[in-house]
């Protein structure tokens, strides 16, 4: 690959499969709360989704926010270099604009990996084998003892 924008062309696969992962979590959680839950437990559902929402919506501008900061920083001590012909030509500070792509990318990728696999946890209350009440040990207990009596 030689020539303007390299870096963002390498950027692209990434960023595909992560908004492809997400589309995909999101027909996914679709499906899920459309067969889950009564009318009743609707509202909480919904104040429960709005603040999973909040909290990675807040944690991805903290996510671009530090890639921000510490990309300027790595480019500003020459740790890391850019081939100006490699690049589109917008920058944020020192680092180029396409390097963002994989914070981005991230910030897609982890919820959508989170709901994805949610399913395939070990709540056993979700499976229809599931056992009610406390699990028993096949070992035999020892009988209690009285505590000593004292003078």
């Amino acid at each position: 690959m030689t020539g303007s924008g390299t870096y963002a062309l390498l950027a692209v696969p990434f960023l595909g499969v992560a908004v492809l992962v997400a589309v995909l979590a999101g027909s996914v959680s679709a499906r899920r709360r459309r067969a889950g839950r009564p009318d009743a437990a609707a509202g909480a559902a919904a104040r429960g989704r709005r603040t999973i929402v909040l909290t990675g919506v807040v944690a991805g501008i903290a996510l671009l926010v530090m890639t921000c900061v510490f990309n300027n920083v790595i480019v500003g001590l020459g740790i890391v270099a850019y081939d100006p012909a490699l690049v589109l030509g917008a920058r944020i500070g020192l680092f180029p604009v396409e390097d963002l792509a994989y914070s981005i990318g991230a910030v897609l990728l982890l919820p959508s990996c989170w709901v994805l696999l949610d399913g395939l946890g070990s709540d056993r209350s979700r499976r229809p084998d599931a056992v009610s009440g406390p699990v028993r040990s096949e070992r035999p207990t020892q009988p209690s003892r009285a505590p000593e009596e004292t003078p």
